[in-house]
């Protein structure tokens, strides 16, 4: 009796190591082949903005970046021009380091459930850079602005970028049909978020320090690259400052801003022509530019080149 019982038990153990794997795979591994072509394209999008931030972060803390650290990722895609190590403190480096890793988690975690596609040709010079801030200013900032100078030149520069992507994944969010993609960007959406809280806490500590040598301030900065953002998105409000107008706050009772939402403090969402227009620093979808110099990848974007080819 005592034989035929550890027989069953060993059987039933057997079997459920042989099941439990099979089923966790099942939710962590490649699921675009029952996932709506919808979900796929919508899920493939965003690579386009995790690679930018890969890269960025990456090449700011280490001075070197996917290439360096994980090649497969970049599935065989051109190496970013122009990006380089920054002069960072000891806390902002380790910061930056680590979202920098995360990147690397949210890359793996998309090209896991799509297929994905490789690296787009990434445009992360302090000429990029320096055109965006120009732009925002109206006017060219004498000497250029230089992302890499200082922690906070490329606090601000960071800016610029994770926000971007946190609104499309809100935006995505409610066109999703399959619980993988909307658990995928729900837990994507939650790190971005987090990232983009620790930067504008970081900047709102400097609100008012003057960036040298332009005499303005940090809060300003923010101002103008989010007006510029808005501009281009041409959808209305969607991003602020670190310092608004108080009627414009939380429940309009504070000037401070350290997070950005709508009137009931919601996260804003963008589609994804928005975030090509900004991207692109030109304001149309169909013409690549900025930090894309030959334009984004995926079926969405790609959509929009046609007449480029």
């Amino acid at each position: 009796m005592a034989s035929s019982t550890s027989t069953t038990t060993i059987t039933a153990l057997i079997l459920i190591i042989t099941i439990i794997p099979g089923g966790f795979a099942a939710s962590h591994t490649q699921g675009h082949g029952e996932l709506p072509k919808s979900d796929v394209a919508l899920l493939e999008f965003p690579l386009n903005l995790e690679y930018l931030e890969a890269e960025f972060f990456s090449w700011g803390a280490f001075g070197r970046g996917l290439d360096a650290f994980a090649p497969n990722l970049t599935k065989g895609g051109p190496s970013p021009v122009g990006a380089k190590k920054a002069n960072l403190s000891p806390l902002i480096k380790d910061i930056i380091a680590q979202f920098a890793f995360q990147e690397f988690g949210h890359l793996r975690a998309i090209q896991k459930t799509v297929p994905g596609f490789a690296r787009p040709l990434l445009n992360l010079s302090t000429a990029s850079f320096a055109t965006i801030m120009n732009d925002a200013f109206g006017k060219p900032l004498i000497p250029a602005f230089d992302p890499y100078a200082n922690d906070i030149n490329y606090l601000i520069a960071s800016y610029v970028v994770p926000y971007v992507g946190l609104t499309g994944y809100v935006g995505a969010s409610s066109k999703l049909e399959h619980p993988i993609s909307k658990r995928l960007v729900a837990g994507l959406l939650g790190v971005e978020s987090g990232q983009d809280a620790v930067l504008r806490a970081l900047l709102y500590e400097r609100a008012f320090v003057k960036v040298k040598p332009y005499g303005i301030t940090v809060a300003e900065f923010t101002d103008k690259i989010s007006n510029l953002r808005n501009k281009l998105g041409k959808k209305g409000v969607k991003d602020e400052g670190l310092i608004t107008k108080k009627e414009l706050g939380p429940e309009g009772k504070t000037s401070g801003n350290v997070l950005a939402g709508d009137e009931y403090s919601v996260a804003y969402d963008r589609t994804p022509e928005e975030i090509l227009r900004i991207v692109y620093g030109s304001g149309k979808e169909s013409q690549p530019g900025g930090f894309y110099p030959k334009g984004g990848d995926g079926k969405i974007a790609k959509s929009y080149l046609g007449h480029h080819a």
